[in-house]
């Protein structure tokens, strides 16, 4: 089931939802948007990665100059995951015990992935991915490493909220996991999303001196998402909250392990 593209909320009030929606900041003590809103939260997905990215490459740059940088890492990355909840390492999870667990039964994989239940493979993917992370950004140094989150963590955001425009949802729409199914959103949205996602790009290119294979650090984490996204719709024929979980974590990493063909 499509959402209609009507909406009686204000830009304002997206703003507010999509900061409620995927961190754990009490910004609902501030304002409370109208439920309507948060149909529209992947539209300014990669502004909540600025602030995300900027207080974890805060953590990296800064923390490294009182800790060895070994343990900034650690530090930088947990207090990411307790910024958002988590939110989309529960995906990451949830996604891999699901099409690891499933096989190719669409209807198995969507109930597996709607369990609440940690599974092999999403414990699997969930020690797998941090062990990658945390060696990707130690292996830059402090000044790349936050260089790189500024940037990757708004772009996989904005790589990601792609998905609702070229996939269905998967399941029925009051059969969401988190209650929220994303609207498709139109030209002015789009705009909007894009400069969210790539002005931190274009300032990471000015001010990081990174200028070599520059296309690396655009496409590879795009390579991921077109991979991922035939996946998917070949397995289950569209998307759900735990598939774009996991793609914003899966881009984001491949935007790293370009980054270190790069500066190493």
């Amino acid at each position: 089931m499509r959402i209609s593209l009507n909406t009686s909320s204000k830009w304002y009030d997206r703003i507010w939802a999509s900061l409620i929606f995927f961190t754990r900041l009490p910004w609902w003590r501030i304002y409370q948007p109208p439920r309507d809103s948060y149909r529209t939260v992947i539209e300014h997905w990669p502004l909540t990665g600025w602030i995300t990215g900027g207080v974890t490459a805060a953590i990296l740059y800064w923390g490294s100059m009182l800790f060895p940088f070994a343990i900034t890492v650690i530090i930088a990355v947990a207090v990411r995951m307790l910024l958002t909840g988590a939110f989309h390492e529960d995906g990451l999870a949830d996604f891999f015990d699901g099409f690891g667990g499933g096989g190719i039964n669409r209807e198995l994989i969507l109930t597996i992935m709607k369990d609440s239940h940690i599974g092999t493979f999403g414990v699997i993917a969930l020690i797998m991915y941090e062990l990658l992370l945390i060696v990707s950004l130690y292996s830059m140094g402090p000044y790349y490493a936050a260089f790189a989150v500024l940037a990757a963590d708004p772009y996989a955001k904005l790589i990601t909220s792609q998905l609702p425009l070229i996939l269905p949802y998967a399941r029925a729409e009051e059969q969401s996991k988190s209650g929220v199914t994303y609207r498709q959103y139109g030209v002015w949205q789009g705009v909007s999303l894009a400069l969210q996602g790539l002005i931190p790009i274009a300032l990471f290119f000015i001010f990081s001196g990174v200028t070599a294979h520059w296309d690396r650090l655009i496409f590879a984490p795009c390579i991921v998402m077109y991979f991922l996204y035939y996946f998917i719709r070949k397995r289950i024929g569209g998307y759900t909250g735990d598939c774009c979980g996991a793609i914003c974590l899966l881009t984001e990493l491949a935007f790293y392990l370009a980054m270190l063909t790069i500066v190493l």
